[in-house]
């Protein structure tokens, strides 16, 4: 009986030892450096790691796993799970100058787990030896660098005594409405989302023949559940082989990730929908003659909201290199549930609904809803409304929620939050659902997400999903950037505004009466564009007063990579708003008041 991915290594590694689990691309160019690794020498490797952990009593205890893009990460985390130490996977200090942002939560992410040890390559540990005046808790912990783990140890692992609700990881939540929080994720969790992956992506036996055990290619950072649990675990899982490269090295050029899709012909491949916008901006001739992405069977789409344009427009520009619109695969799932709970059939176009079939309940925009697909097997979704737990009918936007076997076990150390998120109950329903903080409504056993449920903006009386006033505004001059943009709502009243937004503001444009909530819109925009900003201000509020009859408070133009966003790359609203009330926003101009 297999209890682990450790389990499932075990037998890959004696089955077919010299095959490759993984290759890296270290440039993130296909003829550049490549490093691999073959199951034989994963296996030994993560067992070294696990013996060294084990030497040091260190199983139950929790390990911060501090590394770069590469192999070293999937050895180190494999092995604490074949030690029975709990990983906890973070964002690694990079560069001479270590961001405040990132100490401050690699602070917080330490004292949290209460972790005992960090493992990382030979870079990240040298690095935290210059870091103690900003780390005092280093001192506290043993940090090691796994590559100087000798193979020798591989022959003093025991086996460690897991169960299904032994605790594998902890996945810190992204951040995109609250603090991080550690969602402590079982082993009988993993098994569980694995099939469920598996299934939804077609990763059947046929396939994994047809395709050489080629399944996969991932520029995905392996800290985030959707870089992890997806390509890298479900590779292990399965005993096949993925292509990994840096996500730094796929936004210096987008177009290695589509270069790295043709050269190995992997089957499934993906990433949040901004990735497929950036891939569009790059799409010129040159790249279009030499691509063929006909082997392409199912581009993943998730973690952020799926915009029908992109899937549109992705499909018409590629389809000259062989992609079909049938590839395209539009999911949901959220750290708490492992990672997916939904997603589109394989090989079959996602259903969109045009804004008359969605019904008055489904939002405020003209653009088309995208389903997310269905359920996995013995999975349960139901919409909710948040206030009366109840369930709504088809049709009806509501919470969204989820109950399974992939369900976490909760929050580490966080009863209260536990409670509230994981042990809700609906009228009708036996057993616990997990409340997502997603809306949503279900049409035909088919989940379309509409939105935040914190996020929602409501003016006037009206729902206005922000993802739905940034796109309108993004798709309004071509100097926005895509996927960076904010939309929030504010307090009429609030005068805590200074600096630069005190000059930006438009009293005029008002969007409800005194003392109600009004709109605001933060768009990042290319700095040659600042002789515009005036221009650009005024498109964008033409854009949204015409497409959703909303007056905005303010519409602020900010530098590039200056709006925050969490490790997945979703738009941090509420730290926007933040910044916006407080004046310290990185404005790149501001129109003439007079």
């Amino acid at each position: 009986m297999v209890r682990s991915l450790v389990d499932l290594l075990t037998q890959h590694a004696a089955h077919h030892p010299d095959r490759t689990a993984y290759r890296h691309l270290v440039t993130g160019d296909c003829d550049g450096e490549i490093q691999e690794i073959s199951y034989g020498r994963l296996a030994a490797r993560s067992r070294a790691v696990a013996a060294w952990l084990q030497d040091r009593g260190l199983a139950g205890t929790r390990a911060m796993l501090l590394y770069p893009p590469g192999l070293e990460f999937i050895s180190g985390y494999l092995g604490c799970l074949a030690a029975g130490v709990v990983a906890v996977p973070g964002v690694p200090p990079q560069g001479r100058v270590h961001n405040h942002r990132a100490v401050t939560r690699m602070k917080r992410l330490i004292a949290d787990a209460d972790a005992r040890v960090i493992l990382g390559d030979r870079e990240v540990i040298a690095a935290l030896s210059g870091m103690a005046e900003q780390l005092p808790e280093l001192a506290d912990l043993t940090c090691v660098a796994t590559e100087d783990i000798p193979d020798e140890m591989s022959a003093g692992w025991r086996e460690p005594d897991l169960t299904a609700d032994s605790v594998a990881f902890l996945q810190y939540t992204s951040g995109s409405t609250s603090a991080p929080r550690g969602v402590m994720v079982t082993h009988g969790n993993l098994l569980d989302n694995e099939r469920i992956l598996t299934e939804s992506m077609g990763h059947t036996p046929d396939a994994i023949e047809e395709y050489g055990h080629e399944m996969f290619v991932s520029w995905l950072p392996v800290y985030h559940d959707m870089g992890l649990i997806g390509p890298v675990l479900n590779t292990v899982y399965l005993g096949v082989t993925a292509t990994l490269f840096s996500p730094l090295h796929f936004l210096q050029d987008p177009r290695r990730w589509l270069t790295a899709i043709s050269r190995y012909r992997p089957h499934t491949s993906g990433g949040p929908n901004f990735a497929y916008e950036l891939c569009l901006k790059h799409a010129g001739p040159g790249l279009l003659d030499g691509l063929d992405l006909s082997s392409w069977k199912v581009a993943v789409n998730g973690a952020e909201p799926v915009r029908a344009a992109t899937l549109r427009r992705f499909t018409e520009t590629f389809a000259p290199a062989g992609f079909r619109r049938e590839a395209l695969h539009p999911c949901y799932g959220l750290a708490e549930s492992t990672l997916m709970v939904t997603g589109s059939t394989a090989h079959t176009a996602p259903t969109l609904l045009q804004p008359a079939e969605s019904g008055p309940h489904a939002g405020q925009t003209d653009a088309a809803t995208v389903s997310c697909g269905r359920p996995g097997r013995h999975v349960t979704v139901v919409i909710a409304d948040p206030q009366r737990h109840e369930e709504l009918t088809d049709g009806e936007v509501g919470e969204i929620w989820v109950r399974g076997a992939s369900v976490a076990k909760g929050y580490w150390r966080n009863a209260l939050a536990t409670r509230a998120t994981f042990r809700a109950t609906l009228a009708g329903h036996e057993g616990r659902f997990l409340r997502t903080g997603d809306l949503g409504f279900l049409h035909d056993g088919e989940l379309f997400v509409t939105g935040r449920l914190k996020d929602l903006i409501v003016i006037d009386g009206r729902n206005h999903y922000p993802q739905d006033l940034e796109l309108t505004a993004e798709m309004a001059h071509p100097a926005l950037r895509p996927g960076c943009t904010a939309a929030f709502s504010v307090d009429a009243l609030d005068e805590g505004d200074a600096g630069s937004m005190e000059r930006t503001r438009d009293t005029g444009a008002a969007g409800s009466g005194a003392g109600g909530e009004q709109a605001v819109v933060v768009a990042e925009t290319a700095p040659d564009a600042a002789s515009e900003a005036e221009k650009i201000i005024d498109v964008i509020r033409g854009e949204i007063g015409e497409a959703h009859g909303l007056a905005l408070r303010d519409v602020v133009l900010v530098e590039p990579g200056t709006i925050p966003k969490t490790s997945s790359g979703k738009i941090q609203r509420h730290a926007t708003r933040a910044a916006y009330l407080t004046g310290t926003l990185a404005a790149v101009a501001a129109p003439d008041p007079s």
